[in-house]
């Protein structure tokens, strides 16, 4: 038998191998909160993965996040639209790329049984996230509905989990805080009463967005993301108890737990995306950008239609 020769023999080889399709490696910055969770849902049960992404998610506070994104520490995250406004006015570019969710009831102010509205909040402490973001913008939506505004009251910087908890344990008049941790204090009638929630005022959405480098130099992945949270979705409708147990282990609730919490927000599909992309999206990105100059949180509107790009959820 001739022999063959080693490179030769080493080039059959490699072409008798199976290609393996290589993952594109992306890390995203979200947090807790249950409208994120299909998120975790993606990585748990392998959906990223068939898709070819290998993803790393990252608990990264809110007030924090652009940070992590402008040192590069993680590509996309998942944040509300009017974080999106901020981050782009502060020069973080990104761009949203799908719908998460809508809250339904499922963020909140809370205060003390002897508070009234939120109109008798004046001159009161609230407990809320810092400047830059959801809690403190839902503050300050909620206020201006009633006619205050921010200065009309004393900020207290704390997350929406601490915050439930300082507030269950009596400290400060009010609170701004979201599900799973409204829930607690549902639990808890003693320590005071939901005066207002997302149901009251429809304003807080979440959006997952990247950097636009992100998204030029990987729009096959890009794509796939957004196909994983819709996999995800309909893994839920599929599977809904062990979807619930899987999510709500990230956030150490048990799967009816987690249903509790799911049903105060409406997770969107991809047709949900496509009508909240025609029209709504940018409608809301132009009047939280007029509140957020209002009370000093942005210096300048940036270019709305630049941070968006629609092409991932056809």
């Amino acid at each position: 038998m001739k022999a063959i020769p080693l490179l030769a023999l080493a080039a059959f080889l490699a072409g008798a191998a199976p290609a393996v399709a290589q993952e594109t490696t992306v890390a995203i910055g979200y947090s807790g909160w249950t409208g994120f969770a299909p998120l975790t849902l993606a990585k748990e049960a392998g959906i990223f993965k068939k898709n070819g992404l290998d993803v790393t998610l990252k608990k990264i506070p809110q007030a924090s996040r652009h940070l992590a994104i402008a040192s590069g520490d993680i590509q996309c995250a998942a944040t509300t639209v009017e974080t999106w406004v901020v981050w782009n006015a502060n020069g973080v570019a990104t761009k949203q790329i799908f719908q998460l969710d809508k809250s339904y009831g499922a963020d909140g102010m809370v205060v003390r049984n002897d508070i009234a509205s939120i109109k008798d909040l004046k001159g009161k402490t609230v407990a809320a996230s810092a400047p830059g973001t959801a809690p403190y913008f839902t503050l300050a939506w909620f206020l201006k509905k009633n006619g205050l505004s921010v200065k009309d009251v004393t900020v207290v910087n704390l997350e929406p989990g601490p915050a439930a908890q300082a507030f269950i344990a009596g400290q400060n008049d009010a609170a701004m805080t979201y599900e799973p941790y409204l829930s607690s204090v549902r639990a808890a009638p003693q320590a005071g009463k939901i005066v207002a929630t997302t149901l009251d005022y429809p304003m807080i959405m979440d959006t997952f967005g990247c950097t636009p480098k992100f998204l030029e130099e990987n729009p096959k992945a890009a794509k796939a993301l957004a196909d994983s949270y819709f996999e995800a979705l309909d893994m839920i409708k599929a599977q809904e108890a062990k979807s619930y147990e899987i999510m709500g282990a990230d956030v150490k609730q048990t799967g009816e737990q987690f249903g509790a919490s799911a049903k105060f927000l409406r997770w969107q599909d991809r047709e949900a995306n496509a009508k909240f992309f025609a029209g709504d999206l940018q409608a809301f990105s132009a009047e939280a950008a007029d509140l957020l100059l209002e009370i000093g949180i942005i210096k300048q509107k940036p270019d709305l239609a630049t941070i968006i790009d629609n092409r991932f959820i056809k």
